[in-house]
């Protein structure tokens, strides 16, 4: 009926995923956000990937390691800002 229960921290809080958002520049068309979504979402740690093409904002949810994050971004062909 409510699904799955998210983990506790044993304190009374709940633990949600983690979310980082990064500003890359140079993104200009559907392909450029497709490149990013999949370089990055292959990063370890990454459950899910948001681009916004005109904000250049790159929003990912899980617990990835921010200079593969970096990375996975510059192998796309891209620069965070």
């Amino acid at each position: 009926m409510y699904g799955k229960c998210p983990p506790h921290t044993g304190r009374g809080h709940t633990l949600g995923p983690m979310s980082t958002t990064y500003t890359v520049t140079g993104m200009t068309c559907g392909h450029c956000v497709a490149s990013v979504k999949e370089e990055v979402g292959e990063v370890p740690g990454v459950t899910a990937v948001d681009v916004d093409l005109v904000s250049g904002r790159v929003s990912i949810t899980g617990a990835a390691d921010d200079s593969l994050v970096r990375a996975a971004i510059k192998e796309a062909g891209y620069q965070v800002a």
